[in-house]
């Protein structure tokens, strides 16, 4: 890891969703080297129709990641501009420009850094497998296949990638095990938060990483996931992810879990149902260095 205090400091940030699009616009306040780590199992919306038409990647959650790390210009902030009329209605332009680049190329790490010179991102967004994905829920009597089921279903238990055996590309192993900081969260936490940590890669690369790894606790109860954050940390634990640092609001009512260091701080913006990202950011910077109770 960098000497925090003579060297730049690189974070990458896993997840899917809105979520992992506001942590990199609070990452990229106090870091010099930014990295996200997608989630492409989508098969709900534009990203669906994609899949079923042309195969490749769920675009959608790669484009928000771009449309936060991207430099302000006019194809940066019309990446989630949407059609609204004939076969295009409901596509976002983003999702198609992505699209496109990745089935003109036989190397999907290369079409995501051609999206992110296009766009001027001052990071690098990734995948978090090579493949395209779907996820797997197991609720203890039957199986449920794809994102929008899973999202919906209830009584969740375990979590899978079909295929099994879905690798991550090397640039991601990398990128997690070098990072100063890593940050998973906030978000639905079976589609975004531990949907981008399924593979056995991933999953390697956080067992070997030089930086702390932050869980970023959702400001409200989650549709998805458990009520409390004890049992979030126990099915990340589960299924091989270990966090050193909880970072909380410090207005929750969570009763904060035995386990890793917890760090209460506002990050709520003002309707208190989102982050705000310039208050995650400076919370999230304060816990460059920490490694909690794994020290």
């Amino acid at each position: 890891m960098s000497d925090l205090h003579s060297a730049s400091v690189g974070v990458c940030a896993l997840g899917g969703g809105h979520g992992l699009a506001t942590s990199l616009r609070a990452v990229r306040s106090y870091a010099d080297h930014v990295t996200a780590v997608v989630s492409i199992a989508d098969d709900g919306g534009s990203s669906g129709r994609i899949r079923s038409a042309m195969g490749g990647p769920a675009p959608g959650d790669l484009r928000r990641c771009f449309e936060a790390l991207g430099d302000g210009s006019m194809l940066t902030a019309e990446m989630g501009w949407r059609f609204d009329g004939g076969e295009l209605a409901g596509h976002a332009l983003g999702n198609l420009v992505i699209a496109g680049l990745v089935a003109a190329s036989d190397d999907l790490v290369s079409a995501l850094d051609e999206v992110g010179r296009l766009v001027g991102a001052i990071g690098r967004v990734l995948p978090a497998t090579s493949v395209p994905v779907d996820l797997v829920a197991d609720t203890g009597e039957w199986e449920v296949e794809g994102q929008v089921a899973v999202h919906r279903a209830v009584g969740v238990v375990g979590l899978r990638l079909s295929p099994i055996d879905a690798t991550a590309p090397p640039e991601t192993v990398a990128a997690i095990e070098g990072a100063d900081q890593i940050v998973l969260g906030p978000g639905s936490f079976f589609t975004s938060v531990l949907a981008a940590t399924l593979s056995a890669d991933v999953q390697g690369a956080l067992a070997r990483r030089s930086g702390p790894l932050v869980l970023v606790a959702n400001l409200a109860q989650d549709r998805e996931g458990p009520v409390e954050l004890a049992d979030h940390l126990r099915l990340l634990d589960e299924h091989g992810v270990r966090p050193d640092v909880l970072l909380m609001d410090d207005r929750s009512d969570q009763t904060p879990p035995i386990g890793p260091e917890v760090v209460r701080a506002p990050l709520a913006g003002r309707d208190g149902r989102v982050h705000d990202p310039i208050q995650l950011g400076s919370a999230l910077a304060s816990c460059l260095g920490r490694r909690g109770c794994s020290e």
